[in-house]
């Protein structure tokens, strides 16, 4: 039987025992879509950045001028009538998105707000990930949210783009995510966002569309692997790659614009069982007059 690499934290080790006792043994190279970086025992958070960088020979793009999730809005290979009814202000958001600032509210169900705090103790403030509020605020929190983008030495093209958010407040890292496109097996382009955990990732894969106000919906609501939804992926200690695709597991966020701004909401679900929710109130730093279709 495979094991997970033993020289680590005891909670990381039996949660990737998990994904290769009940996940799928796969083969890189049938499985690019779905790859991307792993995270390494000692922290993710900035650490993650730094040592992505060293692995892959790349740096951090130095200069100043607002970096988006993704490039252009065309790698989403949009049909082209979901493409003109998009918001020209969503469109902006996703290729400019360090131009934005974020405020956040969040809403717990009851009973997974248990399963919640254990996930921070175990897990989230070690190794600096994942580290949702635990309070159903009434007010909003805000966010500090940077776009690292890794280019490469000589031609300055970028390789690799980490949306990295944290609390104004205290600092505390939230979510340090990879974000790029891939083209699932059933040959439609959705955004991947890569969640890097000691050795392997939370990766979500969102299969976009376009609501009928202009509204960018993402949904990952697949029913097996090679769907969009949402797997874990890990390195055994032999090196050899598993993934544990969570088919009860649901997230769907919406970007839609409005006179005031931009709103975001996301919604988890378990078991369709709503699990937590994310509202962002989504505001652009250098103010233009973006917000129409």
């Amino acid at each position: 039987m495979a094991i997970a690499p033993l020289n680590q934290n005891l909670q990381d080790f039996i949660t990737q025992q998990w994904v290769i006792l009940f996940g799928k043994k796969i083969a890189a190279a049938q499985y690019q879509w779905l790859l991307g970086p792993f995270g390494k025992t000692n922290g993710i958070g900035e650490k993650f950045i730094t040592q992505l960088a060293e692995n892959e020979n790349l740096i951090r793009a130095t200069n100043t001028r607002s970096k988006g999730i993704i490039q252009a809005i065309g790698q989403l290979n949009l049909p082209e009538h979901e493409l003109k009814r998009l918001s020209k202000a969503v469109i902006d958001f996703y290729e400019n998105t360090s131009a934005y600032s974020f405020d956040l509210k969040v809403q717990w169900h009851p009973f997974f707000k248990v399963f919640g705090v254990l996930l921070r103790i175990l897990f989230s403030k070690r190794i600096e990930q994942l580290n949702v509020p635990m309070d159903n605020g009434a007010h909003a929190e805000a966010l500090k949210s940077e776009i690292i983008q890794l280019v490469t030495k000589n031609t300055k093209e970028v390789k690799r783009t980490i949306w990295l958010r944290s609390f104004v407040n205290s600092g505390q890292v939230v979510y340090s995510g990879v974000y790029e496109t891939c083209t699932i097996p059933a040959g439609q382009t959705c955004i991947k966002a890569i969640f890097p955990l000691p050795n392997g990732s939370a990766t979500v894969i969102l299969k976009p569309s376009v609501g009928d106000n202009g509204e960018l919906i993402l949904t990952s609501s697949g029913k097996k692997i090679g769907d969009s939804g949402f797997y874990f992926l890990l390195k055994d200690a032999k090196d050899n790659l598993w993934t544990k695709f969570i088919r009860s597991f649901k997230d769907e966020l919406v970007v839609s614009a409005t006179a005031k701004g931009i709103t975001a909401k996301q919604q988890l679900t378990l078991w369709h069982i709503k699990v937590l929710s994310f509202q962002y109130s989504i505001h652009k730093v250098q103010t233009e007059n973006l917000f129409s279709k």
